[in-house]
């Protein structure tokens, strides 16, 4: 147990790693009871919520209305050494915000390097319309950086 204390991100090092990573696998439970993950882009909010759009008819959806309970994981590294990661397990809930979803969705594609031009979110709108926001609210955190280690592996 010590040495998984010991390559534990600090609650900082787990907020400052989630706003900068790009992209998340939410974990979902499909109908016959396996996990359904799917790669997301999102964004996290000042409380700490991890918030993504997608599709209101997408199957993710219809997976959080019979179980809201989901896992979310980010995580980098090519090398043992440089293995680093957040798992968050959460509860979800879907949000159908036109507005709020046309402001995430110009939050995500200015953090995946798109600019901001003008008339951005007039034309990110048309596609919100479609989609919802999924807000999970984090539960309990696991991480870890293997750099930690100090080539002590």
């Amino acid at each position: 147990m010590k040495r998984r204390a010991s390559i534990a991100l600090t609650a900082a090092e787990e907020a400052q790693y989630l706003r900068e990573a790009k992209t998340i696998i939410l974990c979902t439970i499909d109908p016959k009871g396996y996990p359904h993950a799917v790669a997301m882009w999102f964004d996290v909010d000042p409380d700490g919520s991890v918030l993504m759009t997608t599709y209101g008819k997408s199957q993710k959806v219809r997976n959080l209305q019979r179980n809201p309970k989901v896992t979310l994981l980010a995580e980098s590294g090519l090398a043992y050494e440089k293995l680093k990661g957040v798992m968050v397990r959460g509860r979800a809930e879907v949000l159908e915000d036109l507005e709020r979803c046309t402001q995430l969705l110009v939050r995500i594609h200015v953090k995946m390097g798109g600019e901001s031009l003008p008339g951005l979110e007039d034309a990110i709108r048309e596609r919100a319309r479609k989609r919802v926001i999924v807000r999970i609210v984090p539960e309990h955190t696991s991480s870890w950086d293997h750099g930690k280690l100090g080539g002590g592996y």
